[in-house]
């Protein structure tokens, strides 16, 4: 295994725990202040501890390579995945929102196709299918306000698989660290906005602590999730994805007693399955193409 693929492996892991700790932290939070105010506060946190890392790192002198089309879009697309992946989990198991966020591989395979004209065969197509199947197991349609952020998490899994392809479209002398910063300084202007339409409420030190280390896991999380789309083989460093699922299970069942349903952990075993094979059937193809060269 190549270099950059162990680097990929780690500070994704990395990444996924990082996000899941965050998520845990600020669903906790919730319970007492308004969405937009929380987001904003955590953001606010998050912008200075990127601001300063940039700066130990020498790094803000290179903003102007930031200002390329792809950075700042891409800033915007994680900004509304992270509003309605956020909304979606406070109002649902931390591991169920988890696993339908894991659905962002099935879309980022359909955005190949219909952007970059990838051919797809008919075993990944049903793989792709699979997963969807999956995605419906744990969402379980019905009507009511629940299942509403059942489906509002799997529009965050499609602007995530969105992110995740524009990550590649970032040109290579961008440095990971000013991705991150516009990223999280994009969460914070539009959390600003919003919170403006909203009353704030009073934070206690127990508040502020919990965001202040949100923010620190998010920064983490966004800097290793940059680095590991840069630095790895997507069908090599992909499976290592699913280990926040591991973390949020353990979590939701630790601080709330979740504990997803039978048809839930059929989906959830769906889901899984498919993103794991269809970033195997990707790196076959990969590996045949080599070949014909």
């Amino acid at each position: 295994m190549s270099q950059h693929n162990r680097r990929g492996i780690l500070t994704m892991t990395g990444a996924m725990v990082f996000f899941v700790v965050n998520d845990a932290l600020v669903k906790w939070v919730s319970t007492d202040l308004p969405t937009p105010q929380l987001i904003f506060v955590r953001g606010v946190m998050t912008t200075a501890l990127l601001l300063a890392l940039a700066a130990w790192m020498g790094q803000l002198s290179l903003w102007r390579s930031a200002l390329t089309r792809s950075v700042p879009t891409r800033a915007l697309v994680d900004s509304l995945a992270s509003f309605t992946y956020l909304t979606a989990v406070f109002h649902m198991p931390l591991g169920n929102a988890t696993a339908i966020n894991l659905a962002g591989p099935l879309f980022l395979t359909m955005l190949a196709v219909f952007f970059l004209n990838e051919r797809v065969s008919l075993g990944r197509w049903a793989l792709i299918l699979l997963g969807f199947a999956g995605v419906l197991l744990v969402v379980q349609p019905r009507a009511g306000e629940f299942n509403a952020y059942a489906w509002l998490c799997l529009l965050a899994a499609m602007l995530h698989a969105g992110r995740d392809f524009l990550t590649r479209l970032v040109p290579a002398q961008v440095p990971s660290l000013l991705i991150t910063l516009s990223t999280a300084m994009m969460v914070t202007l539009l959390a600003g906005v919003w919170s403006m339409f909203e009353p704030w409420r009073a934070m206690s030190m127990a508040h502020i602590g919990q965001l202040f280390a949100a923010a620190m896991c998010l920064a983490a999380a966004y800097h290793l999730l940059t680095l590991s789309m840069r630095w790895g083989d997507m069908s090599v460093i992909g499976p290592f994805r699913y280990s926040g699922l591991l973390m949020a299970l353990l979590l939701g069942y630790l601080m709330w007693g979740d504990v997803p349903n039978g048809l839930a952990w059929c989906g959830i075993t769906l889901v899984v399955a498919a993103g794991l094979s269809l970033l195997q059937a990707e790196r076959l193809r990969k590996q045949a193409l080599l070949a014909m060269e």
